[in-house]
């Protein structure tokens, strides 16, 4: 077998049993059976199972967050240089969730090894998320320019509260659907997506407010 061939049929068998199985299940020696290699073959191109892994969340991760940019770059040229929150909203966590919900993806080994990497998040993805933030930053960059008057510390929380928001949806999907009894409808991605901005964007646009109603509360009661 060629050498890029031989490549291609590791990462592919990886990928596919990792979907299946999981991380913890799955040895070296399972994945040179299903792709038909031998073991120094793996070796060779990798060098070990962590590389692997996550040369495979990498390749997934690189198209996830081209997708984020390209579609933050389009909302922001709709808008002559600044997007409405709720668009930049959008292109953070629609492309996550399209990939991985919906009937047509659960069918997908890319899918299903993502949620995998989003539900067991094994030592070298969490190395890569930690560390893999400039896109993330560029986004940051966008809420500033959509609200002004935030602070930084509330544009970072809001960021990562509708990350953390799209994550749980794909992680727990499958209680979520039997917690209420099918009327969360998972396969509507749209309607997904819609949900978690709308509530991401109402924390980042009204949470000033929120914060100071108990303070106020206090103050009337002071005066009673």
């Amino acid at each position: 077998m060629a050498t890029d061939q031989t490549r291609t049929a590791i990462l592919n068998a990886a990928e596919r049993l990792y979907a299946d199985r999981g991380f913890g299940d799955v040895t070296l020696r399972d994945i040179v059976a299903a792709a038909d290699v031998n073991l120094a073959a793996v070796n060779y191109h990798f060098g070990s199972k962590d590389e692997l892994i996550a040369e495979l969340f990498v390749t997934r991760s690189i198209a996830t967050n081209r997708a984020r940019l390209n579609e933050l770059k389009a909302a922001e040229e709709a808008g002559g240089g600044r997007a409405d929150i709720d668009a930049v909203l959008r292109a953070l966590v629609g492309p996550t969730l399209r990939g991985c919900l919906g009937p047509e993806r659960e069918r997908s080994t890319a899918a299903r090894f993502m949620i995998r990497a989003s539900i067991e998040a094994v030592p070298p993805i969490r190395r890569i998320r930690n560390r893999e933030i400039d896109h993330l930053r560029k986004f940051i960059a966008a809420m500033r320019r959509s609200l002004p008057g935030r602070s930084d510390v509330d544009l970072y929380w809001g960021l990562h509260f509708a990350l953390a928001m799209a994550h749980q949806t794909i992680r727990d999907s499958e209680r979520l659907t039997k917690l209420s009894e099918g009327l969360c409808d998972l396969d509507d991605v749209q309607g997904v997506i819609d949900r978690v901005v709308a509530v991401a964007a109402m924390a980042l646009t009204e949470g000033e407010t929120a914060r100071k109603a108990p303070a106020k509360l206090v103050a009337q009661d002071a005066r009673r």
